[in-house]
């Protein structure tokens, strides 16, 4: 596996989203004018963002669940291609995942791991991809993927040490509710 050739990948889905004090987090393409990030990334009803190739853009929250901790921003002009998507294989303890994201501004970063636990790890029982590689701040929102670059979730926070993203499937079920929107 060429793990320059996969970060390079997975940086054309991935969007820089920024604040007033610069990046604050991550988003991924999901289709041509949506992008896909965490609820607690934008706070407010308009994010900038910049695309992989240094284009900027507006965004406009179009939908938000803190709950599930997502939200779907509407970029008209985004122009972007989607992600290709995991495939029928399950994944399992021991896979080997990349996630990309811009830790504390880095732009692009990426950081290699091995998924720890699959499923619900909390009492409400929300399923969550927990995962041994490293996060940080500016992660958040980016693409959790496999040695292949198919997406398998959102990278969304670091609990006792490991990564949690959220499931492709989670994310899939969010923006089928966004009106409009195919899934």
């Amino acid at each position: 596996m060429d793990l320059s050739a996969l970060a390079q990948a997975l940086r054309r889905i991935t969007v820089e989203l920024r604040g007033a004090a610069g990046v604050v987090g991550s988003g991924v393409v999901w289709a041509p004018e949506w992008i896909v990030t965490n609820a607690h990334v934008v706070r407010h009803p308009r994010v900038a963002l910049r695309l992989a190739d240094g284009r900027q853009r507006d965004a406009v929250v179009a939908a938000r669940d803190t709950t599930a901790d997502l939200a779907a921003l509407h970029v008209p002009d985004l122009d972007g291609a989607p992600p290709t998507m995991a495939g029928v294989e399950p994944l399992r303890v021991g896979s080997l995942i990349v996630a990309l994201g811009h830790p504390f501004g880095v732009s692009g970063a990426l950081t290699a791991g091995v998924v720890h636990a699959i499923g619900p790890i909390t009492p409400n029982g929300r399923p969550w991809i927990q995962a041994d590689l490293r996060l940080a701040p500016g992660n958040s929102g980016g693409p959790l993927a496999d040695s292949r670059g198919h997406l398998l979730g959102l990278n969304t926070m670091i609990a006792g040490g490991l990564a949690l993203a959220i499931p492709v499937s989670v994310v899939h079920w969010f923006m089928r509710g966004v009106a409009g929107h195919p899934a």
